[in-house]
């Protein structure tokens, strides 16, 4: 056997053995919870829907939520690894570029401005925002709105992809302080209703939203990985890439605003998730190395399993209290990273 089918078998093994840990861990997610559910409970309530407790337990609540966690997973993971390709910064991700702050910032503002946060009680749940969906649009608009004025800035300026991390941060300051100035300005209510929709929450997503993401989601997955090889081929250079014949401005600008799609329609629904992707590219970069014919699948798969993780460690850290999982990827995201930071100076 030739050496590249090898090296190929290699990287197809890896992404095999991702997708089945992917399958354990979804399986193990859906078992996790305050009402107790063994295996044989969840496989018969998945596949004969009954008026059951456990398969309404299953069919409203935990599956849709862990649906949720992969297709939110696997957006951060892949919008990350684009944006670290395109901006060539290992630094890049969607959060770091302001998008998580963007949609903060339209978050509050639909809440302080429009009048979109009043926050009722319910018997199910401590805090209700009364108009999710208006919160969720200006969510969206915020969350692209930093993007554009950077790709704007790319185009009419021709700054260089290093100097468009830093424009991507900047915005993101801004963002900030918008939101803060929104805070002092709001009342009790709205300033509970800002801090509840920025916890990243998975359980807020229903079916609809659900289908929402996916619609959005894998158009985008698939113009990404169609342009795996242009890429790769940014990642030998500005020249190589020319003489290949990439446009790569063209490249560039189309890779970060799919990146950017797929983060805002998740972010504007689910709240600000951080880490996912930054780390998912870096943790399976080891493995599958640098081509992207490889390390796009591998990031989706490893986005996922880490989102799903971090919410079933939410519902059993204090349970039978669900911590919201942005809280769980901060504590578990930063000494990942630093540990990655340390591994690849050695």
């Amino acid at each position: 056997m030739s050496k590249y089918k090898l090296f190929v078998r290699k990287k197809l093994l890896t992404l095999f053995a991702e997708a089945f840990f992917l399958f354990v861990f979804l399986l193990v997610a859906l078992n996790v919870g305050s009402v107790h559910l063994d295996f044989f409970q969840v496989f018969n309530s998945i596949f004969h829907r009954t008026g059951e407790l456990a398969s309404s337990i299953i069919w409203e609540i935990r599956l849709v939520r862990v649906l949720s966690a992969v297709i939110v997973g696997l957006s951060l993971a892949i919008a990350g690894t684009v944006m670290q390709c395109v901006l060539n910064n290992p630094l890049a991700s969607p959060f770091t570029m302001g998008i998580s702050h963007g949609a903060a910032f339209g978050a509050a503002f639909s809440i302080v401005v429009l009048k979109a946060g009043e926050i009722q009680n319910s018997a199910s749940r401590a805090l209700m925002i009364s108009s999710p969906y208006k919160i969720t649009a200006f969510a969206f608009i915020g969350s692209l709105l930093g993007v554009i004025v950077v790709i704007m800035l790319a185009r009419l300026k021709g700054i260089s992809p290093q100097s468009l991390i830093l424009a991507g941060v900047a915005m993101g300051f801004l963002f900030m302080a918008g939101t803060t100035l929104l805070q002092f300005l709001a009342s009790d209510t709205e300033l509970a209703a800002i801090v509840f929709w920025t916890f990243g929450d998975l359980g807020r997503v229903s079916w609809k939203e659900l289908g929402i993401m996916t619609g959005v989601t894998i158009p985008a997955l698939i113009y990404i990985f169609a342009n795996r090889w242009n890429y790769n081929a940014l990642q030998s250079g500005e020249d190589v890439a020319k003489s290949l014949g990439v446009n790569t401005w063209k490249v560039r600008l189309t890779g970060m605003f799919f990146a950017s799609l797929i983060t805002s329609v998740s972010v504007a629904f689910v709240g600000i998730i951080g880490f996912i992707g930054l780390l998912g590219p870096h943790m399976v970069r080891g493995f599958v190395g640098e081509d992207h014919r490889f390390l796009i699948p591998s990031s989706a798969l490893w986005g996922a399993i880490l989102l799903i993780f971090s919410d079933a460690l939410s519902r059993i850290v204090i349970s039978p209290v669900i911590l919201p999982v942005g809280i769980i990827t901060a504590f578990m995201g930063t000494p990942l990273f630093l540990y990655i930071l340390v591994k690849g100076e050695k």
